[in-house]
């Protein structure tokens, strides 16, 4: 149900991710990880394609975090930052975070490789039905996210969508 990737840079790190559907408490979930009172990510899935573009963000934050360059407070705010296009943080939150009526939610946790209690910590927490994270295709609102990263058609044609969005993700500090 759940996705657990080892970071290659970062050995002794993780990347877990979790899916979940028919959320019936989004509200609380949201001014409980802004209270800190939750040590995970709270994603809004529909502007995902792929679990690998959460991974992306992840590693780049996690590698932030090490030489001490995070534009946001924390290595979760910094995985929702790392997801957007642009440089502007509070858009990173209301695009990629999860809102008040939200009822999906991705939920990713960075640990070490010995923590599994944050996974139990999570399901208890999430008032929702967990599916696997390879579902997340499905809740993927494309239009939105060709908008929002500006995919132009000729784009698609030599590449994926998904490779598109990686790139606009790897590149915005570049730019």
């Amino acid at each position: 149900m759940h996705l657990t990737h080892e970071l290659e840079l970062f050995p002794d790190r993780k990347v877990t991710q979790m899916l979940f559907k028919e959320v019936k408490n989004a509200a609380e979930l949201r001014q409980s990880a802004v209270a800190g009172k939750i040590s995970g990510a709270l994603i809004n899935p529909t502007m995902l394609l792929n679990p690998f573009q959460v991974l992306v963000a992840a590693n780049k934050a996690v590698n932030l975090e090490k030489t001490g360059k995070m534009k946001t407070r924390s290595l979760y705010s910094e995985i929702i930052f790392n997801l957007s296009p642009t440089n502007n943080i509070s858009e990173a939150f209301k695009r990629f975070g999860i809102s008040d009526g939200d009822d999906s939610v991705l939920v990713v946790l960075v640990h070490n490789k010995d923590e599994s209690q944050l996974l139990s910590d999570i399901t208890a927490v999430v008032d929702g039905r967990q599916v696997p994270v390879e579902d997340i295709s499905s809740l993927s609102d494309q239009t939105k996210i060709k908008k929002l990263y500006k995919i132009t058609p000729q784009e698609e044609k030599c590449g994926t969508l998904l490779d598109a969005v990686v790139c606009r993700m790897a590149i915005k500090d570049v730019m």
